[in-house]
């Protein structure tokens, strides 16, 4: 570093750096502090002095970090390069990161507005419940609304019975149960046909799994078929699902001669 007695022509002081660059002293000095941002002169009288190459360094580090990026990233990443297409490879990394942070914050707003709707449903403050529906949304689970119909036995029944990835799980396979009984009837295959009972004997099994052999769970997992929802798209399929489902189950209990309140015990 370049000492000098006066402050020679083309270099400035900290306070006329930071007054030109729109940032302040105390900024400037962390830079510096952290080894990113140096000045490249300083006087006799010790004053930091400033260049046009520190300028335009200093003025690369704030673009990158309205960017998003941060110091330690700039410091040890961005400065050292250059050539036009590591520039370019790093600030497609950054937008990456960025957009996945945008996509992140759109998901939160998401289940902001989800739960807030929630709230004013219920009509009644119950944060047990509004923990369930935060969990469900972040699962993905589309039918995470359901979790207000249900007391809080079957709640807490469920907390203890599915961790995430299990709950997830039994979702999913819920779901292609259901839709592959929707895709039944739109093709008028029976409830007493093999793919019907085949059908049967996978939904038996998920109840059973769901139950655990506690036949007090049944009235309410039987309650949840029947919801009166303003949810049209649930409402139907539901409905398609349940018209199905009966016939099925008792021809699946006939055939293999299955008491289904013994088969649970």
């Amino acid at each position: 570093m370049e000492k000098y007695r006066a402050i020679p022509q083309g270099y400035m002081t900290v306070g006329e750096v930071a007054k030109k660059m729109g940032v302040t002293v105390r900024t400037l000095q962390y830079y510096d502090r952290e080894g990113l941002f140096s000045p490249s002169a300083v006087s006799e009288g010790g004053r930091r002095l400033y260049g046009d190459k520190d300028i335009i360094k200093l003025h690369q580090i704030l673009s990158l970090k309205s960017l998003g990026f941060s110091l330690a990233e700039i410091k040890e990443k961005i400065i050292p390069l250059d050539t036009p297409e590591d520039v370019a490879n790093i600030l497609t990394e950054q937008g990456n990161a960025l957009q996945a942070q945008i996509d992140a914050l759109k998901q939160s707003l998401h289940d902001i507005k989800a739960l807030k709707a929630e709230v004013l449903q219920m009509q009644r403050v119950d944060f047990k419940k509004y923990a369930d529906i935060i969990v469900n949304l972040q699962m993905k689970n589309e039918n995470y609304w359901l979790i207000k119909y249900f007391d809080e036995s079957t709640l807490d029944y469920l907390r203890n019975k599915f961790d995430r990835e299990s709950g997830l799980a039994f979702i999913n396979k819920f779901k292609q149960l259901r839709d592959r009984a929707v895709q039944f009837s739109e093709a008028s295959i029976k409830p007493d046909s093999e793919q019907g009972q085949q059908f049967a004997q996978e939904f038996w099994q998920l109840i059973i799994q769901f139950t655990g052999g506690d036949m007090g769970m049944l009235p309410q997992l039987m309650k949840m078929g029947e919801v009166n929802t303003e949810n049209r798209e649930w409402k139907q399929k539901q409905d398609i699902m349940n018209a199905f489902l009966s016939p099925a189950l008792e021809a699946y209990f006939k055939s293999k001669n299955i008491d289904p309140f013994e088969e649970i015990k």
